[in-house]
């Protein structure tokens, strides 16, 4: 198996309402990551780093964020060849629906692969951290005779009611897959053994479960034999539960960090541990490094500043300020006295120089960033946001969910929308 026969396919994701209101005016697969990154970075880098060149990212909802994102970080020259194309829901002739799901978007767009020379193909999603060959996988194929192959990680039981959960054999084949249970009879079904964790080398007590991570590497023929079926509309709920039936369905145990950040809170955590002394994911590896978009930055300044465990990117200007345990995006500006804790702070698309500067004090607009003397724990902070003097976001009453006119707050973290102004003085 060659990497030029294998084509890649990204799955944008449906409206994302689990990450509201990162959300709102972009595709999940655009939302930034680890403070210059956005999340589509991770499957495109694990793919460019695996060798393959045929790269497809498959959207349907807010794609202009993300089309110019690919466009400007993802250009191959002519001699190596290759591309990363964005595939948007369009409506033709023959078909008048958007995609219903994950397998009928792949179905909608199979004659963009639909090519001799392609063998495999490799179903990725879009929302997910971690680094992989996925090679190992098209290796995992051949070896076992498999006409599917579906990337595991093991679960503990609460996080199991989230994901496709599935049984093996000794051989490690498929041989029983459930969507997202939720009864407790469901879930006692899918608990592995004993012998099967030793199997997987699960040494977690608490991992009983092993879930699929939306990875799916198929023979093309037979991926096209599923897909006929038009009635077949999800991969968990109706491809993989199927296929187990008809075809040889193998698990890839994945032994590396994985994290589904498609929630609010999930997404939260991962950026906070990026910044740690010994991050769970490192951005950089020279061997398998992430790309994305370069854009020639000058360095950060850092006046009289006490840093603790975070990640602060290039562009920015952080003044006299407090920042522990954050994630500071590029041109973000923290002025003189504030705090910050636990923050993802997404930065700013631009500049604004001193006339800019002028007109908003005029209209008595703060700048873009945060200004003095500011005090925000557990917040995300989406870009070009202008936070005045004396704000506290705290959410001293410890709110779960709440939409307001200009915040939100999800698992007890406060959103603060791109664009949004947030007036002097204000108290959250």
């Amino acid at each position: 198996m060659r990497a030029f026969n294998t084509v890649a396919l990204i799955l944008g994701g449906g409206r994302g309402t689990r990450l509201y209101p990162l959300v709102k005016a972009r595709s999940k697969p655009a939302v930034s990551l680890g403070g210059q990154y956005r999340m589509i970075d991770i499957p495109v880098s694990n793919c460019i780093n695996s060798g393959f060149r045929n790269i497809y990212v498959i959207t349907q909802f807010n794609s202009a964020s993300l089309n110019n994102h690919i466009y400007n970080a993802y250009r191959f020259d002519n001699f190596s060849g290759g591309h990363v194309s964005i595939l948007a829901a369009e409506q033709t002739d023959t078909n008048i629906d958007w995609y219903q799901g994950t397998a009928d978007a792949v179905r909608k767009n199979l004659s963009h692969f639909d090519k001799e020379y392609v063998n495999n193909v490799v179903i990725l999603s879009g929302d997910q951290v971690y680094r992989m060959n996925y090679n190992v996988m098209l290796q995992h194929m051949l070896e076992t005779g498999a006409d599917i192959v579906v990337g595991t990680v093991p679960v503990v039981r609460e996080d199991a009611k989230g994901f496709g959960v599935m049984l093996v054999n000794k051989r490690g084949q498929i041989t029983n897959f459930h969507e997202k249970p939720k009864e407790d009879d469901a879930l006692n079904a899918l608990k592995l053994s004993e012998e099967q964790k030793k199997m997987f080398n699960i040494e977690d007590p608490n991992k009983e479960y092993l879930a699929s991570m939306g990875i799916y590497v198929f023979r093309h023929s037979v991926l096209k034999e599923l897909l006929a079926d038009v009635s077949m509309i999800d991969f968990g709920k109706d491809i993989i539960p199927e296929a187990i039936k008809r075809y040889k369905v193998y698990s890839y145990a994945f032994q590396g960090y994985w994290e589904d950040v498609g929630t609010i809170k999930a997404y939260f955590e991962a950026n906070i541990s990026f910044g740690s002394k010994n991050p769970p994911f490192d951005f950089y590896d020279e061997n398998a490094p992430i790309y994305t978009h370069v854009r020639y930055l000058s360095p950060s300044k850092v006046e009289k500043a006490n840093v603790t465990s975070s990640i602060i990117a290039d562009g920015c200007r952080i003044e006299n300020a407090t920042i522990k345990e954050c994630v500071i995006g590029v041109r973000s500006v923290v002025q003189s006295g504030s705090t910050l804790e636990r923050v993802v702070m997404m930065g700013s698309d631009y500049y604004e120089d001193n006339d800019d500067i002028e007109r908003l004090n005029v209209r008595h607009i703060p700048k873009i960033g945060i200004g003095k003397k500011c005090t925000l724990k557990n917040v995300i902070i989406d870009k070009n946001v202008r936070i005045g003097n004396d704000v506290v976001i705290t959410n001293k009453k410890k709110i779960q969910h709440q939409d307001s006119e200009f915040y939100c707050i999800r698992d007890g973290i406060v959103i603060i929308p791109k664009n949004t102004i947030v007036k002097s003085g204000t108290i959250i």
